[in-house]
C-alpha cells in the first residue's frame, strides 16, 4: 500500500470538509447569505463541487482522489481495487474527515458567540433538522439515490486513460448537482466521511441520526458499482454498444 496515496486520502477528504463545510456552516449556521435558503444552496453546492474538482486534478493521479468512503466501496465493487487497499483508504478518509471538521471548528471558535448548538457545524439531518422535513426514511432512499448517481458517475467517466482530462470537471459538476437537491432534502452526505467528522463535534441529533449518513451512502456507492459492471462489462475498453439497424426506405 502506497502511503503517499494514503496521505492524499487524508488530506483531500480534510480539504473537502474543510471548504465545502465551511462554507455550508456559514451560509446556513452565521447566515452570510442573509435569509435566502437558495443562495445558501448554491454557494455550499459549488463549494463542494469546486473543491472536488480541483483536489481530482491535485491529488488524482496520486491515490485517484476517491477522498470518500462510497466512492472507495465502489471501485471495490467494481474490481478495480483491493480490499485492503480498501481498507486503508477508508481509514484515510474518516481520519482527514474527523481533522478537517477538527480545523473548522477550531477556526470558528475564534468568532464571538460561536456554539455548536446554536451554529451548528454543517452537519446533515433529517426531521427537523432538515428544510423540509424530511424523515429518516426518505432520507435514507435519497442518500442512496444521489450516492448511486455520483460513484456512477466517477466508475464510468474514469474508466479509460483518454477521460483524464475532463474527468475532473465531469465529476465535479456531478458533485454540485446532487447537493443541489439534496441540500433542501437532507444537507446532502453521499460522502460518510464528510457526515462524521462535523458530528463528532456538534453531538445530540447530529451522531444518532449518523447512521443514515453512513450506511445509505456505502449501499448507494455498491449499487453503483454494480450498475457499471453492467452498463460497461469491459472495463476500461468501450462499452460494446451494436450500431443501429439501418432503416429501408
Amino acid at each position: 500500500m502506497n502511503p503517499r496515496s494514503l496521505f492524499a486520502e487524508f488530506l483531500g477528504t480534510a480539504l473537502l470538509v474543510f471548504l465545502g463545510v465551511g462554507t455550508a456552516t456559514l451560509s446556513f449556521g452565521f447566515k452570510v447569505a442573509g435569509t435566502s435558503t437558495s443562495a445558501g444552496v448554491v454557494a455550499t453546492a459549488l463549494a463542494f463541487g469546486l473543491t472536488l474538482l480541483v483536489l481530482v486534478y491535485a491529488i488524482g493521479p496520486i491515490s485517484g482522489c476517491h477522498i470518500n468512503p462510497a466512492v472507495t466501496i465502489g471501485f471495490l465493487v467494481a474490481r478495480r481495487m483491493t480490499l485492503s487497499d480498501a481498507v486503508g483508504y477508508w481509514v484515510a478518509q474518516f481520519v482527514g474527515g474527523i481533522a478537517g471538521a477538527a480545523a473548522l471548528w477550531g477556526v470558528f471558535q475564534a468568532t464571538p458567540g460561536y456554539s455548536t448548538s446554536t451554529v451548528g457545524l454543517g452537519t446533515d439531518g433529517y426531521g427537523k433538522h432538515s428544510l423540509v422535513g424530511l424523515e429518516a426514511s426518505g432520507a435514507f432512499v435519497v442518500e442512496i439515490v444521489l450516492t448511486f448517481v455520483f460513484v456512477l458517475v466517477i466508475l464510468s467517466v474514469t474508466r479509460r486513460p483518454a477521460n483524464a482530462t475532463v474527468a475532473g470537471l465531469v465529476i465535479g459538476l456531478c458533485l454540485s448537482l446532487v447537493h443541489i437537491i439534496g441540500i433542501p432534502l437532507d444537507g446532502t452526505s453521499v460522502n460518510p466521511a464528510r457526515s462524521l467528522g462535523p458530528a463528532l463535534f456538534v453531538g445530540g441529533d447530529a451522531l444518532s441520526q449518523l447512521w443514515v449518513f453512513i450506511l445509505a451512502p456505502l449501499v448507494g456507492g455498491s449499487l453503483a458499482a454494480l450498475a457499471y459492471l453492467a452498463l460497461y462489462p469491459k472495463g476500461e475498453e468501450e462499452a460494446n454498444v451494436e450500431p443501429a439497424p439501418e432503416v429501408q426506405a
